[in-house]
């Protein structure tokens, strides 16, 4: 069997920067284990597969070593595979998963992912997260992940991680953010127990940020920067119980799989 797959830079409109994500588009799917094994192989933070399903696609997303249900700049990259490597002839697709429907518009150059919002909880500063993250945190706060707000970007620059003791807390990871000195807000995601020590541009985790910053900050419309090596500007708009999350995509590398 041999498979197509593309590469995508998710959150980038160039090369080696962004977020890299593999996709596959497939007729049918493929065993959970085979596919977590391709994910393996790839060695990226997310593997994407998409399966054609009436009007829509449905999405699953693989990390190295396990499944996840919600991925932000894998399913950017499988919308821009779909519409410029597959052509699809609209300008919205829905993708189906595990976490709900998801779309993603195209406007220019541009794309949007339309995910739901999620409102982050107030949890409160413990010596654990602290000595987690290497940080004096000003509010930790939970929805899906841990959410530690720090007092500058220059101190979200400066986070050192001990990934093991991070990997122990009860969320999958941890996004630590502060307002930004260029943009509305920065952020960083680190997710050692799932097997992403840091993720370059993490779509997902702004359902949390962007209802957070819009209410901090009085605005509905906001830019935003993930301050990881390799970095990634996202563009980001609260609509009531959605947020959609706009960026740009390069296309770096295409090729077959070979499965013998």
């Amino acid at each position: 069997m041999q498979l197509e797959f593309h590469q995508v830079d998710a959150f980038s409109d160039r090369p080696f920067s962004g977020n890299p994500a593999m996709v596959y588009r497939l007729d049918a799917w493929l065993a959970d284990e085979l596919m977590q094994k391709i994910a393996a192989e790839h060695n990226l933070a997310e593997t994407a597969f998409v399966v054609r399903e009436g009007q829509g696609w449905h999405i699953r997303w693989f990390t190295p070593t396990t499944e996840v249900p919600l991925c932000g700049h894998a399913t950017l990259a499988s919308a821009y595979v779909l519409f410029d490597i597959y052509k699809e002839p609209v300008e919205r697709l829905d993708f189906i998963c595990k976490s709900g429907l998801l779309s993603v518009s195209r406007e220019g150059e541009r794309l949007w992912l339309d995910f739901p919002a999620l409102i982050p909880s107030e949890v409160g500063v413990t010596l654990d997260v602290e000595r987690a993250l290497g940080v004096e945190a000003v509010d930790v706060l939970g929805s899906n992940e841990l959410f530690v707000v720090l007092e500058s970007e220059q101190a979200v620059l400066e986070c050192q991680p001990d990934m093991a003791a991070l990997a122990k807390l009860p969320w999958p990871g941890a996004i630590v953010t502060a307002k930004g000195s260029q943009h509305d807000f920065v952020s960083r995601y680190f997710a050692p127990a799932i097997g992403i020590n840091e993720d370059p541009v993490t779509g997902s985790t702004h359902c949390s940020l962007i209802p957070y910053w819009s209410k901090r900050l009085g605005k509905s419309s906001l830019t935003a920067c993930q301050r990881s090596a390799r970095g990634g500007e996202l563009f980001c708009r609260l609509e009531g119980d959605r947020v959609k999350i706009g960026g740009n995509a390069t296309l770096v590398a295409s090729g077959t799989l070979m499965l013998g």
